[in-house]
């Protein structure tokens, strides 16, 4: 190469840089939107297993990939938000290659972006099945060692031992060991052009591993092409790279299309078996069948799965406790299934089995797998194969008569499955002997025995005692195949006690009728109690135990009822007729007992109560008009014994029937008027006889009495007129004449004292002298001021004095405004505020002169 080439080449350099800065700039400036790439490529295995993620897009947005949101065409590929592909289901690649479209949509904008992704599935080669082209070995084999043996550039489609699959050249993957010790760098391939024969290449990488994080683990020679790696593989942590090479002139000028290298990471097996979980529980049924499932567990492995590396199986180390059998459970070597492997699972024996499980992988091979335990705890859940049964086949009680919700008898059971579950708890029910519902059986919660309990009392006189059959069972029916026993029904006898019961009234409430007024030690009726103890030999006493008006008394041997006194029906004892009285009956017995019952008496009225007349008082005009008094009468007595009523001026005193007349209006009321043209005003006293319509009837004279006043042209009564039908005389008159004056004479002395008052507060001493006073003693003078010449002058003489000694030593006549005066002042006449008491005093006496006047 000449100089002037090298300077030219320096110089594209430089040029291409500018250009790549200049680039960077416009890219910076405006920003456009999409996938790093129009077509993603990527190699797969044939078996790809649900959740694998492929590849991973990338996608670029000016507002940030927030909104960004990916989706595909195929339902087997889902893109998460991060960009990556993975399997939504297991699936088995058919053919060489599946291809599908991602799009990306912002939400926002509503924007959406395709591109185009390609898995293509890897072909295991065996060693120097590479393509062949010009006698040339094309690629390195999966098991081949690295050689120094170039790999040709891919040619046109024509070209002799290529294979085309749709668009792209595809070369053989390379294939590197994880864990490789080295020495590094490890050389993987040499890649070549057939066109450096003619001018220098120069040869580059670029992906995943190359320029992009991971950084730098291949390196290529820019020389020779030789590609290295430059420390050791996890599988684990990436599994493929895609990498593409280069091929450029020393002036940066592609002299070849970039290729496609696919490197894979050979799985080895450097990872455990890692279960799930250290412990799992599960639950299986006591008796359950052999081959029953019981649970899962899982161990995942970090090799590939698709080798031996990642088979894991799984099997049984120990089972604990080894009852009945020590192999009560197998596991499926595969899925980790455990299911039971023999019978007899029994929870009353044995409650939990402790297994350990080992997981291998290599397909379990102990020899070369790797292993890891994890422990499952099974626990025997229980089922109802054990009936309650009674502790005895009889059980006894008693109880007093005519108690209830009292317990009887206890029974007790004894039940082998679970303490408190529905299988252990008891319930019972009464199958004979208590036809009429005396008795109910409750389960005690804590000790699952039956409380019998007394709900209906139990009469001793009836039934001396009861013979129970009692069935008991569980709140869970029994497992299929087992039997009730023959002990889960047992017998209870019951024993009543006879007790003391008080007598009692056959009729609690006993009703009699019977007229009012019956003389005292009328016999009423016998009011007698019955005393239910058959079979004890006791006397019965009876007492009052309430009589309000104490008009009974009662035999206290056979409860004979007679009277102690008059009945009235107009008694305020007595309710809507009905008189109330109540008696004790009370027997010898130990303890004593007593009943109590109520005697009601219905009083028929007969008529023993005259009318009375109503109203007691009424006023009329002193001449005769139409405001007569309407009268009517009442009677205490109920009908027949009242109305209609006759009203009657009696012929004494005379002067009834003379100035006052009675006409009847109806059968209970009358009108009592004047029967004179005129009747001085006073009140009058009118004697007026009613009389009932009872058998025989009742009379009654009744007072009435009636004020008789001066009216007005409306018929009412003037006030004049009410006074002097009220009688007030002239005493009257003078003592409301004297309480007026005392009234008058307390308010002129009022008066006179704030009279005294005003007079004090004003001949008190003035602060300044009205002749001094500053408002009336201004002078105006038409002279100005000296300006400065006049400021001179003592400010001390304009201050107040501290003292008053040079004030009082003034002579007469000098004095300052200013000051408060100390010497007496001169006392004016105040104006009077109030009336003169004279004004009052001959008020007075005109109001006495009117009133003698009228008088």
């Amino acid at each position: 190469m000449t100089a002037g080439s090298g300077v030219l080449l320096v110089l594209l350099s430089l040029s291409g840089s500018l250009r790549a800065h200049t680039e960077d700039l416009t890219s910076r400036q405006t920003c456009k939107a999409g996938f790093s790439e129009a077509d993603y490529t990527a190699l797969i295995s044939q078996n790809i297993l649900e959740g694998e993620k492929l590849l991973k897009v990338t996608f670029s947005s000016c507002l940030g990939t927030r909104g960004t949101q990916y989706e595909t065409n195929s339902a087997d590929f889902k893109v998460g938000a991060d960009g990556t592909v993975f399997a939504a289901r297991e699936l088995q690649i058919p053919s060489e290659q599946v291809a599908f479209t991602v799009t990306a949509w912002d939400r926002q904008t509503a924007e959406r972006w395709d591109a185009v992704v390609r898995l293509l599935v890897a072909q295991t080669m065996p060693p120097h099945s590479g393509h062949e082209r010009g006698g040339k070995s094309a690629a390195l084999g999966p098991s081949q060692p690295p050689s120094d043996a170039p790999m040709p550039w891919p040619q046109h489609p024509s070209a002799r031992g290529l294979r085309r699959q749709k668009r792209d050249w595809v070369i053989p993957p390379i294939n590197v060991p994880e864990n490789s010790r080295g020495p590094f760098p490890q050389q993987l391939v040499r890649i070549r052009s057939d066109k450096d024969n003619d001018i220098p290449i120069r040869y580059s990488i670029t992906g995943v591993g190359a320029d992009q994080p991971p950084m730098e683990v291949f390196s290529i020679d820019s020389m020779s092409g030789r590609m290295y790696v430059t420390r050791p593989m996890d599988r684990e942590q990436r599994a493929s790279y895609h990498l593409r090479a280069h091929a450029v002139d020393m002036n940066g000028n592609k002299v070849e299309n970039p290729i496609d290298l696919y490197i894979y990471v050979i799985d080895m097996n450097d990872n455990r078996p890692e279960f799930l979980n250290q412990v799992y529980n599960g639950s299986v049924d006591e008796g359950s069948k052999p081959g029953t499932y019981v649970m899962t567990v899982t161990a995942n492995d970090a090799d590939d799965s698709t080798t031996a590396n990642g088979m894991v199986r799984y099997r049984i180390v120990t089972q604990t406790p080894q009852s009945p059998s020590q192999n009560m459970f197998t596991i499926n070597s595969e899925t980790g299934d455990i299911v039971t492997v023999a019978a007899g699972l029994d929870r009353e024996k044995v409650q939990q089995y402790t297994v350990i499980v080992q997981a291998t992988d290599m397909e379990g091979n102990l020899n070369y797998g790797l292993s890891n335990t994890a422990t499952a705890i099974i626990t025997v859940t229980d089922v109802n194969d054990n009936p309650p049964e009674f502790t005895t086949s009889t059980f006894a009680g008693e109880v007093p008569e005519n108690r209830v919700e009292t317990v009887v008898a206890n029974l007790t059971v004894t039940d082998r499955d679970q303490p408190h579950s529905p299988n252990w708890k008891a319930v019972y029910h009464i199958i004979s002997g208590d036809p009429s519902r005396h008795f109910s059986i409750r389960t005690d919660p804590v000790t699952n025995e039956g409380l019998v309990t007394v709900v209906k009392a139990v009469d001793y006189e009836l039934n001396r005692a009861f013979m129970l059959t009692v069935l008991v069972s569980n709140q869970a029916p029994l497992a299929s195949g087992t039997q009730m026993s023959f002990q889960s029904t047992a017998g209870v006898t019951i024993s009543v006690m006879d007790v003391n019961e008080a007598p009692y009234f056959p009729s609690d409430h006993k009703l009699i009728r019977l007229e009012e007024g019956v003389p005292a030690g009328t016999v009423l009726t016998t009011f007698s109690a019955v005393d239910p103890d058959r079979f004890m030999q006791q006397a019965v006493r009876y007492s009052k135990l309430s009589d309000p008006a104490n008009w009974l008394r009662i035999n206290t041997t056979n409860g004979q009822v007679t009277t102690a006194a008059v009945l009235d029906r107009e008694s305020v004892y007595t309710k809507n007729n009905v008189y109330e009285a109540t008696f004790l009956a009370a027997d010898n017995g130990i303890p004593p007992a007593s009943g109590t019952g109520t005697l009601q008496i219905y009083l028929i009225d007969i008529n023993d109560n005259a009318p009375e007349l109503l109203p007691k008082e009424a006023q009329v005009c002193e001449k005769p008009s139409s405001n007569a008094i309407n009268i009517t009468a009442a009677d205490a007595d109920v009908d027949p014994n009242v109305g209609p009523y006759v009203f009657e001026l009696p012929f004494v005193p005379s002067t009834a029937r003379k100035n006052w007349t009675v006409a009847r209006l109806n059968g209970d009321y009358a009108q009592l008027s004047l029967r004179i043209l005129y009747l001085e005003a006073g009140v009058y006293d009118v004697p007026i006889i009613v009389t009932d319509s009872g058998n025989p009837p009742l009379s009654n004279m009744s007072i009435i009495k009636v004020k008789v006043c001066p009216c007005d042209e409306n018929g009412d009564c003037t006030t004049i007129g009410a006074v002097a039908a009220a009688g007030l005389g002239t005493g009257a008159i003078v003592a409301i004449l004297l309480c007026i004056v005392i009234l008058l004479t307390m308010v002129l002395l009022f008066v006179v004292w704030m009279k005294r008052r005003e007079k004090e507060r004003h001949t008190k001493q003035l602060l300044i002298d009205p002749e001094d006073d500053v408002r009336d003693n201004i002078l105006k003078y038409d002279e100005e001021g000296g300006g400065e010449e006049d400021q001179d002058y003592d400010l001390s003489q304009l201050q107040q004095p501290e003292t008053m000694d040079h004030v009082l030593s003034k002579g007469p006549g000098v004095r300052r405004v200013d000051e408060r005066p100390v010497g007496a002042e001169p006392q004016y006449p105040v104006r009077p505020v109030v009336p003169h008491p004279g004004d009052i005093g001959d008020f007075i006496n005109e109001i006495m002169q009117l009133r003698l006047k009228e008088e």
